[in-house]
């Protein structure tokens, strides 16, 4: 006899689990514990067989009977309706793999350790936000331009064409990492967007003061600055070591061996896109050991080990604000002079006044360096060099505050 949804709604589970059969090889199976499973059994060849068809009552009988059916249907065609419920699971698993999300983050996973933890992070926060929820379940196989170029507008539609053109970037090498790994045809749907995306406005660069007569009034000002002694300090290093902003803020006192002259930063906190992923050596000159011996009985026994606390908790660094309000108060806009600004500043005068080698200059600047055959110089590269031009651009400050006139040491561009 047929079930009917009245006599299931109304079937009391037992101590054993019991059966109520419907037509066809279909039944329901009805736990102690109450729970009621969908059943068909079959027969293929010679053996019997069972299957699961879902759980009462979100499979209706209904429901149940339509899927009975179509596994029947299977039987007439001589295919086993287990074997193809398998076959079909690995292929949507298999889809799955191959899908632009997984894909993406397979490719995230194997370069992460090229970039630093933050930029990581960044990539795949955007992929998550901006790509994923559109693209992020189709075969990456399957994709072509124009889905993707509906993605990239759609991040232009609120106005964000710098990420833009990132996400577009990172999936150009999705995609190419996806056709050598065999997972797509060799064609990336983004090699031909250019065109259809906005066009970025003109970069705007760091304000910074590059003209020595300029140099050398910021060096008087910073000498006469009456806030802070750390803010002051702060900003004398700036000029001394003209690291990044967020290099010189959160260093800490046993990176920095004033013995030796010498400060190594840990790769974590190397920030820069085309920077190190590893520690980075910074020689200091005689005026920066001195500024750096000066501030140490402030803040040299702080518990967080900063060099730079901030005013109100010891247990975070000054923030790069406050080198940008210090400079206002020095009497210099944001379109004249800015933290950032010390790094432009040492990289034109060193290269345009002081003839030190662009390899050197940007070797301290912590930019990736090769030499003629490709190869990155590791870290410790021209590092008598290096110590030599730390030095000579402190000599240099020190003469441009004092307003004597300096002789350009054209030698050492031959070195």
């Amino acid at each position: 006899m047929a079930l009917t949804d009245t006599a299931i709604r109304a079937a009391k589970p037992a101590e054993k689990p019991r059966k109520l059969y419907d037509e066809k090889g279909l039944f329901l199976i009805i736990a102690p514990s109450g729970g009621k499973w969908w059943r068909f059994k079959y027969t293929f060849d010679g053996k019997a067989k069972t299957i699961s068809l879902g759980t009462y009552p979100d499979t209706s009988l209904a429901l149940a009977r339509d899927k009975r059916d179509k596994a029947r249907q299977l039987l007439a065609r001589d295919i086993d309706p287990g074997q193809h419920r398998k076959a079909t699971k690995n292929a949507r698993l298999a889809l799955m793999a191959d899908s632009f999300e997984a894909v993406a983050r397979e490719w995230h996973t194997k370069r992460k350790h090229e970039w630093v933890e933050s930029h990581a992070k960044t990539i795949l926060s955007r992929l998550e936000k901006d790509v994923f929820p559109w693209l992020g379940s189709l075969p990456i196989a399957e994709i072509d331009t124009p889905e993707v170029l509906a993605v990239l507008h759609r991040i232009e539609e609120r106005g964000a064409l710098g990420t833009v053109r990132k996400v577009k970037q990172y999936c150009g090498r999705i995609f190419k990492y996806a056709i050598s790994c065999g997972k797509r045809k060799s064609f990336d749907p983004c090699s031909v967007l250019d065109d259809s995306l906005a066009s970025l406005p003109p970069a705007k660069h760091f304000a910074a003061i590059v003209k020595p007569e300029e140099v050398g009034a910021l060096m008087r000002a910073i000498e006469g600055y009456g806030g802070s002694h750390i803010v002051r300090c702060a900003l004398k290093l700036h000029g001394l070591s003209f690291l990044r902003s967020s290099e010189l803020r959160q260093a800490k006192w046993d990176e920095i061996d004033l013995d030796n002259a010498l400060w190594v930063i840990p790769a974590e906190r190397m920030k820069g896109k085309k920077g190190y992923k590893v520690e980075h050596h910074v020689p200091l000159s005689r005026q920066a050991v001195k500024v750096l011996r000066d501030l140490h009985p402030l803040t040299g026994h702080n518990r967080s080990g900063l060099v730079f606390p901030g005013q109100r908790s010891h247990d975070r660094p000054i923030s790069e604000n406050t080198i940008n309000s210090a400079l206002r108060r020095l009497g210099y806009s944001k379109d004249e002079m800015t933290a950032h600004g010390f790094r432009a500043m040492a990289r034109t005068l060193l290269d345009e006044k002081l003839k030190v080698r662009v390899e050197v200059i940007e070797m301290q600047l912590a930019h990736k360096v090769r030499d003629m055959h490709g190869k990155a110089y590791n870290r410790t590269s021209f590092m008598h060099e290096r110590i030599e031009m730390m030095q000579q651009w402190a000599d240099y400050l020190d003469s441009l505050r004092d307003g004597a006139k300096v002789v350009s040491l054209a030698s050492n561009r031959a070195k």
